[in-house]
């Protein structure tokens, strides 16, 4: 009896162990699991995390013994000739500008050894006034108007100057002699003191025909950045302004192109590079560009530049022998119309009567004749009659409306030359 219990106690005790023992196989199992099995998920589904269900319809791990068959079915790998597909082929530089670019370049390329930069030199006193040296009164832009080396640009850049030194494209420094200028016009004409080789002429066109609004390039050195460019359109003609020698210049072009300091005497060009008109003043408070700009156009430019190749000055129609109160005194006096000053003696107007100012028994200056007229048009001051004469050549005979006390009458004079 005792032995039986003694064999049924060890019996036990056997499975006890063997128990326990496949307890703690199932919990290492258990725990070795996830990692194993995360690695493999990872492996097949690079995207989800270890221990995520590689698909959601899955709620466990996928058998490994799915057939290899099943896989390449689902993703069918690439025919070994299949090319990679390929970037799109950059277009080049220029195919990527707009028509309107390609315009604009083309016009500098045009033009790129024909604008010059002038620099106007004085002389200047020391502090001890024992010497003179010169220096720099200021500069501006020019063009080149021939093969001569002659150079177009504003009065007002040359002014008062006694030295020019010109700044070619190629950056070398040529000095330049004024040939002669025209100051109603803000117009003057150098020549370069040697021969240079590679300038080229800008192509003259014309102001006649210009439309607001169609484009325009202008060409210069503002603030002494030597051809620089700016864009924009013509934004009015026909405007006048203030010129030297008490006149205006008129039929000026308006544009918005960007004009600053240093601008000035530079060529306005149209869309086929032709000169249309030359860069002259701004209208702004502080001396910048403002986008209002103006230009002497170069129907004036054609016909003055020529007179002073050849005379170095340009000879206009004139009524010889007489001349004229400045408009800002007549206005003064209250007095509308180009008031006579003097009248030489001899002359033709002082042979058909006309006579200038005069004095009464009490010393006063009084007025006598006041030109009201010539031909059809109309005569408010004497830049009016300067203006009117601009139509006429040498020779040309007209017909004045001459008043005196209030009484108009008719005086026929030949034109003469203003030299």
């Amino acid at each position: 009896m005792r032995a039986t219990s003694s064999r049924t106690v060890f019996c036990a005790v056997i499975a006890l162990s063997l128990t326990l023992l496949a307890c703690a196989d199932t919990r290492s199992r258990e725990q070795a699991g996830p990692a194993e099995g995360g690695a493999a998920a990872v492996a097949a589904n690079p995207g989800r995390a270890p221990g995520q269900p590689a698909d959601p319809e899955d709620h466990g791990e996928r058998p490994d013994s799915a057939p290899a068959e099943a896989v390449a079915a689902r993703f069918p790998a690439p025919p070994p000739d299949a090319a990679l597909p390929q970037a799109p082929a950059q277009a080049p530089a220029g195919a990527r500008l707009i028509e309107d670019e390609r315009n604009t370049i083309d016009v500098v390329r045009k033009t790129q050894n024909s604008v010059v930069f002038i620099t106007n030199l004085q002389y200047l006193r020391d502090f001890f006034f024992t010497s003179d040296e010169l220096v720099p009164q200021g500069s501006g832009s020019g063009f080149v108007w021939d093969d001569r080396g002659h150079i177009v640009t504003n009065f007002h850049v040359v002014a008062e100057g006694v030295k020019f030194m010109v700044s070619l494209p190629d950056q070398r420094q040529v000095e330049a002699r004024l040939i002669g200028r025209d100051p109603t016009k803000d117009i003057a004409v150098l020549r370069l003191s040697e021969t240079v080789a590679g300038l080229a002429p800008v192509a003259i066109g014309t102001s006649r025909g210009l439309q607001v609004g169609q484009k325009v390039v202008a060409v210069g050195n503002p603030f002494g950045f030597d051809h620089t460019v700016t864009k924009g359109i013509v934004s009015a003609l026909g405007r006048t302004m203030p010129g030297a020698g008490g006149v205006s210049i008129r039929d000026m072009i308006q544009t918005d192109a960007s004009i600053n300091p240093g601008n000035s005497g530079g060529p306005l060009l149209d869309s086929s590079g032709e000169l249309i008109g030359m860069n002259t003043m701004i209208a702004s408070p502080s001396g910048a560009s403002s986008g209002v700009g103006f230009a002497v156009p170069v129907d004036t430019i054609r016909k003055v530049v020529p007179q002073i190749i050849q005379y170095g000055k340009v000879i206009r129609p004139d009524i010889g022998g007489v001349t004229f109160v400045r408009d800002e005194v007549a206005r003064r006096s209250k007095v509308e119309g180009a008031v006579v000053m003097e009248v030489e003696r001899g002359s033709r107007a002082y042979d058909q009567g006309l006579r200038g100012l005069y004095r009464d028994s009490f010393g006063r200056l009084l007025v006598r004749d006041v030109v009201t007229g010539i031909d059809q048009m109309t005569i408010k001051s004497y830049d009016d009659l300067f203006a009117a004469l601009d139509g006429y050549r040498i020779g040309d005979t007209v017909t004045l409306t001459v008043e005196r006390e209030g009484k108009p009458r008719q005086v026929r004079l030949p034109l003469a030359g203003n030299d």
